[in-house]
């Protein structure tokens, strides 16, 4: 059985477990509570599927928006209720009972949940100190950022926010590691998203790779839209700014026929810095090897919410932080905003900031 038909079967087997204890529960409630309680319950359950399929519909982006938030914070809503459940479920077989345990359950994650949203709704500035052993004009302020997930879920007033954060920073040059875009441009363009980025500053340039999600929605639309904004796209390309540093920019995994980094690296000059985005943070030797100085990627979101974070750190290399491999130095952030449910959980929103420097001034 595929992964894909996994996962909705072990959410609607996790429902039906926390629904059963809710019933449980409710037992000497009047029947119309009873009633009302499996008509909420369920409705919130199952929103989650025409959340997937009507994602495209010409329906208010608000209501869309509703219909996204609730579907997919109804996944993290059934997780930690099944977590706590079966926590509790542990220690009644250990002759430990806690009265009341389902309405303890529910105000445990109604609580998680409530920071979780918090956290989410407020970025934390990551500041990394950079320190090369190639000719730098002068000190650079570059704000890195990955993943905003543009569309239902991160819409035209986050984003608003978002670009005031950025720009307090008075950043030299800004770079986008990827999922600039969710899955589809409809809400981006009837919101007219490209008047925010439009507004980003920064005198050395906005330059962006491609992500996954990016691929999602198409690629060919999605570049489209992105020549509407101040971002230069970079797929598979290499460009040197005036201050001499070169950005190589890498077209996603995605793309079978990517080229090799090797083949990038040899269009730059090995003498001079070079700063790598590439989304998907795999396969670290290669950039060492190809004498890049700093990577910046996403894509992982740390796990977005714990549990999780076991699983990312089990996947990836490196699925979150700072490394030096080699004579390279590598960052993978966890990413601005999010993927569905909006929660940040054991992990944080960021914008990374990197204070980058030689040591041969």
């Amino acid at each position: 059985m595929s992964l894909f038909a996994l996962v909705p079967i072990l959410y609607l087997v996790g429902n039906a477990y926390v629904f059963w204890r809710g019933k449980q529960a409710l037992q000497a409630q009047p029947k119309g509570r009873r009633l009302l309680f499996a008509l909420v319950y369920w409705l919130g359950a199952l929103s989650i599927f025409p959340e997937f399929l009507w994602h495209s519909a010409s329906s208010p982006v608000y209501l869309l928006r509703l219909l996204h938030q609730v579907g997919t914070g109804w996944m993290v809503f059934t997780l930690y209720m099944v977590l706590a459940l079966l926590a509790f479920d542990v220690l009644r077989l250990c002759r430990l009972c806690i009265k009341g345990s389902f309405w303890v359950a529910l105000l445990l994650t109604l609580v998680s949940l409530g920071y979780g949203y918090y956290h989410y709704k407020h970025p934390v500035i990551k500041e990394i100190d950079i320190l090369i052993d190639k000719p730098l004009a002068s000190p650079l302020k570059i704000v890195a950022i990955s993943d905003v997930h543009l569309g239902y879920g991160t819409g035209k007033q986050q984003l608003a926010d978002y670009v005031r954060l950025i720009n307090a920073q008075q950043p030299d040059l800004i770079l986008i590691a990827g999922d600039l875009i969710d899955n589809d441009l409809t809400p981006v363009k009837r919101e007219r998203m490209q008047d925010e980025l439009n507004a980003l500053r920064a005198p050395l340039g906005i330059y962006m790779v491609p992500g996954n999600h990016d691929y999602f929605g198409g690629i060919e639309a999605c570049e489209e839209f992105i020549r509407w904004t101040d971002i230069c796209l970079l797929r598979d390309s290499l460009v040197q700014l005036p201050n001499g540093i070169q950005l190589i920019g890498r077209d996603d995994r995605r793309n079978r026929s990517r080229l090799p980094l090797s083949t990038l690296a040899e269009q730059a000059d090995a003498s001079r810095p070079i700063i790598l985005l590439d989304h998907q943070p795999y396969d670290l030797a290669t950039t060492a090897r190809c004498g890049i100085d700093l990577q910046f990627s996403g894509h992982t979101h740390h796990g977005q919410i714990w549990p999780l974070t076991w699983l990312t750190d089990y996947l990836f290399e490196l699925s979150y932080g700072y490394r030096a491999v080699g004579e390279s130095q590598i960052f993978v952030s966890s990413g601005l905003s999010l993927w569905g449910p909006p929660f940040r959980i054991g992990t944080d929103s960021e914008v990374v900031v990197f204070r980058l420097t030689s040591n041969l001034q």
